[in-house]
């Protein structure tokens, strides 16, 4: 199979594509033939050297949409030939970015059937972080206010599509130029952040969810209202973040994203609804994948960047 690998950390110009042997599911696992993967910024924080997986060689990308081509021993949830979506365990699960995957058989749920798999492809670790972040470790409630910074990202634009399904108020953090794409997405209130601080304009917030870190987390503490809480998917300094909250009457949590058959589910449901969307900042064919690197470096992108799979 072609994948998409690297032999050292480095620039995107370490990427390269390569001839690998297929996989073979092991029990409890399905083999995917793959048709979209996401590219997120762990991705090219790995590839740079800033992650978990330790030296290369190895094949990035956690998101996947595609069709299961084999099941392993023990698996009933999935057939051959389904349409399937999720993210593999992270960080270790990692190699999407080839023409075919093995996963633990819980870490997918059926492909929503009103979207194709580059909208599917795009969902999954961003989706879930945010649902994670915001539903199981914020207990987002009806009625209350979030804050979510870089709103318009890849982590961020789900999560505001998120709070509002949830029924929240939703403020977000972003510049001018992408607000009204973020009004579509149902955002209430918006802070340009190249032209305001938004610790003077933002207050007795309940969840804040921070995708940014550096002093963000500290500032985000002080617009809290008593008993409200931080959640960061960067999840660094923990022990001085929590010491600071809790002097602040408030709380922080650090959390990394898993891969999760209830939240995949709860995802899919949003998607099918039409509660929730990926927006697509570009598409790659996968000897392309370093171009995607680039573009997703370069900080500007609006919504997600996928390869994708012939």
């Amino acid at each position: 199979m072609r994948a998409i690998s690297q032999d050292v950390h480095g620039d995107p110009g370490v990427l390269r594509e390569v001839t690998l042997e297929r996989p073979e599911p092991g029990p409890g696992e399905v083999l995917i033939r793959v048709r979209a993967a996401g590219v997120n910024p762990t991705d090219w924080k790995h590839r740079a050297g800033r992650g978990f997986l330790g030296d290369p060689p190895y094949v990035l990308g956690w998101d996947v949409s595609g069709v299961v081509e084999e099941i392993g021993v023990g698996v009933t949830l999935h057939k051959p030939g389904d349409e399937v979506f999720g993210m593999l365990p992270y960080p270790f699960g990692v190699g999407a970015h080839a023409e075919f995957v093995t996963g633990p058989a819980r870490a997918f749920v059926p492909k929503p059937s009103n979207v194709d798999h580059v909208q599917a492809g795009a969902i999954p670790l961003a989706a879930l972080t945010a649902w994670q972040a915001l539903n199981d470790t914020a207990g987002l409630q009806s009625g209350q206010r979030v804050l979510i910074h870089a709103a318009a990202g890849g982590v961020g634009h789900l999560a505001v599509q998120i709070a509002k399904a949830k029924g929240a108020y939703v403020i977000g953090t972003a510049t001018k130029a992408k607000h009204d794409f973020l009004r579509e997405l149902g955002a209430d209130e918006l802070v340009d952040y190249t032209e305001v601080d938004f610790t003077e304009v933002v207050s007795d917030v309940d969840v804040a969810l921070d995708t940014i870190a550096a002093d963000y987390r500290s500032r985000s503490l002080q617009v809290l209202r008593k008993g409200g809480i931080l959640v960061t998917i960067l999840p660094y300094d923990r022990e001085e973040l929590v010491a600071e909250a809790e002097e602040l009457g408030v709380r922080a949590e650090t959390m990394l994203v898993e891969d999760d058959q209830a939240g995949m589910r709860a995802v899919r449901e949003l998607v099918e609804a039409g509660k929730l969307r990926a927006e697509i900042a570009a598409t790659y064919p996968l000897s392309e994948a370093a171009k995607a690197h680039e573009s997703g470096e370069a900080g500007r992108t609006k919504g997600k960047l996928v390869l994708t799979v012939d």
